[in-house]
């Protein structure tokens, strides 16, 4: 499948001809764009703290992940309801509900005095995130200059951008103390939620409302259900590598948060850079199922390794995750025949609960054996996507070919992507 399925031009001298007008935006997209990057900083964010707020607390490592488990869990569940919101209610008055949940319950965060508070606050702040993200794109589409490429190609480079630094200023502000990042974070949201006021004028609202179960009976179609499937066996793998694998490297804020910096860098580049030029080259499913082996080797090595090992295949793995968010988005958006928000929803309401399961299942693991099982287990996950890929790829390929052009259109989209 091609990079078109996103709704990006099949030839690379096209999206490239829309990607040279990425910087001359109207002030609105720019706006959506930087809550945007702050937004996904949110993801990592506490992952160079997690030990040091399991400290703070006196909490042990399976209570701290539960930020990640309330987080994904609700963002999972709010992915049924953020079409059925922005459908009836516009998508800026969408996307200032969620900022300012955000800015609440980040703030909310800063103040808890024990892990029972702030994991109930990060889901809070989850389901502000989840209205958030999940119109984003569709507001940046549409209005943003230069087409829909332009706009995929700003919008995945916030996303990018945001998963490398959320680790990085995690770390620079926790250093002093693991209260600030979470104060920082609703304080640049604020300033996202002023300046979306400000520039952003109301997108029309979508000819058809969306109900609740829209997403859940879109998941019939084989096609978009096999692609739920294995990118839920896949989030395992990334999530347990996200949050488990600070307790692993037991370095300080600064050392972890490097480490998770040059991950997201890595992570974003080859999102937007490698993954599109691979798919054009191998196909989509063949790279999908290499890069997902790839990624269970990378994750066996860093559960046995040194921790130089270690070190470094947390760093590779970005690459890996990088490539399969690309390309399992895009399948989702283009392999079947619902309208793309929904189709999203759905797919994002079955994939999100692997997220919201390995930060909680991973550290119990290690209680129950040790240390290196979680990664096992992990590894497993990622070769059981390949197989599913591989399984399926006969109904994925004849009904990712069977999809007319008009799925590749300026549509909305609602994505919790990548």
């Amino acid at each position: 499948m091609s990079h078109s399925s996103t709704g990006g031009p099949a030839e690379g001298d096209t999206f490239d001809a829309g990607a040279g007008s990425i910087l001359r935006q109207p002030k609105a997209v720019w706006a959506t764009a930087g809550a945007s990057v702050v937004a996904f900083m949110g993801i990592g964010l506490v992952d160079p703290i997690l030990p040091s707020i399991a400290k703070g607390l006196q909490a042990t490592p399976s209570q701290v992940s539960l930020l990640f488990t309330s987080y994904f869990l609700i963002t999972a569940v709010a992915m049924l309801v953020t079409g059925f919101v922005s459908s009836r209610i516009g998508g800026k008055k969408t996307l200032l509900a969620g900022l300012a949940l955000v800015v609440v319950f980040a703030a909310l965060a800063g103040t808890s005095n024990s892990v029972g508070e702030l994991v109930g606050f990060r889901a809070g702040w989850g389901l502000g995130n989840a209205l958030f993200v999940s119109t984003a794109l569709a507001v940046i589409v549409g209005a943003a200059a230069g087409g829909s490429a332009a706009a995929i190609l700003l919008y995945e480079s916030a996303l990018g951008l945001g998963m490398a630094c959320g680790p990085l200023v995690g770390a620079l502000l926790g250093n002093a103390s693991w209260r600030y990042p979470f104060f920082g974070t609703a304080a640049l949201m604020a300033i996202g939620f002023l300046g979306i006021t400000a520039f952003l004028k109301e997108q029309p609202k979508p000819a058809r409302k969306t109900s609740i179960l829209d997403p859940i009976k879109a998941l019939g179609h084989g096609g978009l259900a096999s692609t739920a499937i294995s990118a839920f066996f896949y989030n395992y793998t990334f999530f347990t590598v996200l949050a488990f694998t600070p307790f692993v490297l037991n370095m300080t804020p600064y050392k972890s948060g490097g480490v998770f910096f040059a991950w997201g860098v890595l992570l974003a580049l080859c999102s937007v850079v490698v993954a599109p030029r691979l798919q054009a080259r191998l196909g989509s499913l063949k790279v999908l199922g290499g890069s997902l082996v790839l990624l269970a080797v990378d994750v066996l090595v860093l559960g046995y390794g040194n921790h130089t090992a270690a070190v470094v295949c947390t760093i590779l793995s970005g690459a890996f995750i990088g490539v399969n968010n690309t390309v399992y988005t895009e399948l989702a958006l283009g392999v079947s025949d619902a309208p793309r928000p929904v189709a999203s929803a759905g797919y994002n309401f079955v994939r999100w609960f692997a997220a919201a399961a390995a930060p909680f299942f991973a550290p119990k693991i290690e209680e129950w054996s040790n240390i290196h099982i979680p990664f096992v287990v992990a590894a497993v996950t990622a070769a059981l996507g390949a197989v599913v890929v591989w399984v399926r790829r006969g109904a994925l390929t004849h009904e990712a070919e069977e999809l007319e052009p008009q799925h590749a259109t300026e549509d909305g989209v609602t994505v919790f992507a990548n």
